[in-house]
């Protein structure tokens, strides 16, 4: 029977989901702050559903586009968690994530603002194309 998405994930359930040994989780941990699993007696590792998000996102820049460790630390020091976020998220939707620590009122906020910026966006790109000379 598979975890919720909102459940805990031990270290190994989190680099099985990873498809990385848990070693380099250990390793991501020395190298990147932002990476806190929370830790119980004895040292036992718990990722909760974001820090399998930004996971997902350190290992699409790490193994997926080439980054090294210190682009992965100047990338999260100049845009943040948010961008590692997004990075974890193939098609740049607003990560599942996000939906778990937003109030009622902020969520539809956020997806109001999306909306006017999805249309803003059809509405320049109409109008470029209304240009006709390609782009």
């Amino acid at each position: 029977m598979a975890k919720s998405p909102e459940a805990f994930r031990t270290i190994s359930e989190a680099a099985e989901e990873l498809d990385v040994p848990q070693h380099v989780l250990r390793f991501w941990e020395t190298k990147f702050s932002f990476i806190r699993p929370m830790k119980r007696a004895g040292g036992r590792r718990f990722y909760r559903p974001q820090d399998i998000a930004v996971l997902q996102g350190v290992r699409r820049l790490l193994h997926d586009e080439g980054y090294t460790i210190k682009g992965v630390q100047k990338l999260h020091k100049e845009q943040g968690v948010r961008r590692l976020l997004t990075v974890a998220q193939a098609d740049g939707d607003v990560p599942p994530v996000f939906e778990t620590f937003l109030e009622d009122e902020a969520r539809q906020r956020l997806w109001a603002v999306l909306a006017d910026l999805e249309e803003a966006k059809l509405a320049l790109d109409e109008r470029l194309g209304d240009r006709g000379d390609g782009g």
